[in-house]
Formats: structure tokens, C-alpha cells, sequence
């Protein structure tokens, strides 16, 4: 397995960001060095995206951060070379998938189907986000596709919260989880790093108690 996603998979949970402007990008990253949470997936939803991963990686070389929401070639090559180690989708696009392959970018791209897992398998791809994860079906669902996919493994975005990431950390499948309630983008424009950091910490806590 790729050194990325091995280090996503000992960190388990990946704060999935948003930030609206990248003078919070630095305060940010050292909430979540500092919260015991070294790894972040900053999406592409906003103009800042871009400058955030690079003042984050910069700041904070030991971080791990990677670039989510990603939807073409173009996005992805601008990430990583903003400094992003790894591009997270939120669907399935080969041409992406394609390019993050031959370039030895890990990439998880969202499946919710069969059919788009098996597009990961020809891929090669040991780890697909599974995305919106409770609005498809949560746990339930990638238990199912577990069944016959049995070298697959998830890391599942949407609607996870401290009450019910538990549940997924405890199945032997669940690679890792994305935590967008770590880092609210309200909570960053608000400067809240407190409330960041101890989001980590305990996001960290939940963590060790489930896989020890």
C-alpha cells in the first residue's frame, strides 16, 4: 500500500476543510499539528484552496495535506503542485484517476455503486472514498459492497460526527474516515483554532479507543 495512504490509514480520520481565505491557512494547520491530527484534505471548493495548501505544507512540512473536491486534470495538477500528496474526488473521473495513476498520485475518488468500484479495480485502486456516506447508505451500504469486494477498502465523507464514527472505525474495512466537523468553515472564518484543536484531540481519543 502507497506511504500516503498508510499514514492516512494510522491517522484515521481526515479533517476535511474548507477555507474561505488562505491568511487562515497557517492557524489552521497548527491546530491540527498541534490537536495531534497532522493531516488535512482542503477542498477545492473556493479560490483559496490552491494558496492554503501551500502555506499549510509550507508552515508545517510534517503535515500531511491533500487536495479534495477535485473535479478535472487541470485542479489536480495545480494541487500537488501547491504541495497536496494525495487528491481526493468526490466522484468517479477517469480522466483524473488516469492521470493520478500514471503519475503516482494517490487517489481516492468517491464511488457509491458496483459498477464505480469496479471502475477503481481496474484502476488498480486499493481505497475508494465512498461519498455522501450517510445519505447512501452509511455503514450499511459499504458493508454490502464489502461482500463481494473483498480487497476494497473505504474511506467514507458525509455526515460523519463524533456519534456515529465509532461505529465506522470499528469495521475492519473502513481504511479511514473524512471529518468535516473537526474544521467547520464557519469555525476557521471565526478564527476558532481552541475549537479546532480540541475537535483533533478528541477526534485522536476516539481513535486510540477504538483501534487502540
Amino acid at each position: 500500500m502507497n506511504e500516503v495512504l498508510q499514514k492516512l490509514h494510522e491517522y484515521a480520520v481526515v479533517p476535511v476543510v474548507v477555507v474561505d481565505d488562505a491568511k487562515d491557512a497557517k492557524n489552521l494547520a497548527k491546530a491540527l499539528v498541534e490537536g495531534g491530527l497532522p493531516c488535512a484534505e482542503v477542498t477545492f471548493r473556493t479560490a483559496a484552496a490552491e494558496e492554503s495548501i501551500r502555506q499549510m505544507v509550507e508552515a508545517y512540512p510534517e503535515m500531511l495535506v491533500g487536495a479534495g473536491t477535485v473535479l478535472t486534470v487541470e485542479q489536480a495538477k495545480r494541487a500537488v503542485a501547491a504541495g497536496s500528496k494525495f487528491i481526493v474526488s468526490p466522484g468517479f473521473n477517469p480522466k483524473v484517476v488516469q492521470y493520478c495513476v500514471e503519475n503516482n498520485i494517490p487517489i481516492t475518488p468517491g464511488v457509491q455503486t458496483p459498477t464505480e468500484v469496479e471502475m477503481g479495480l481496474e484502476f488498480g485502486l486499493e481505497v475508494l472514498k465512498f461519498f455522501p456516506a450517510e445519505p447512501a447508505g452509511g455503514l450499511n451500504m459499504i458493508k454490502a459492497l464489502c461482500g463481494p469486494y473483498v480487497n476494497t477498502y473505504f474511506m467514507p465523507t458525509g455526515g460523519l460526527t463524533t456519534k456515529n464514527v465509532r461505529d465506522y472505525l470499528s469495521f475492519n474495512k473502513i481504511w479511514a474516515v473524512g471529518g468535516t466537523w473537526i474544521a467547520k468553515k464557519e469555525a476557521i472564518a471565526a478564527g476558532e483554532f481552541d475549537k479546532i484543536k480540541a475537535n483533533a484531540e478528541e477526534a485522536c481519543a476516539i481513535v486510540k479507543e477504538v483501534r487502540g
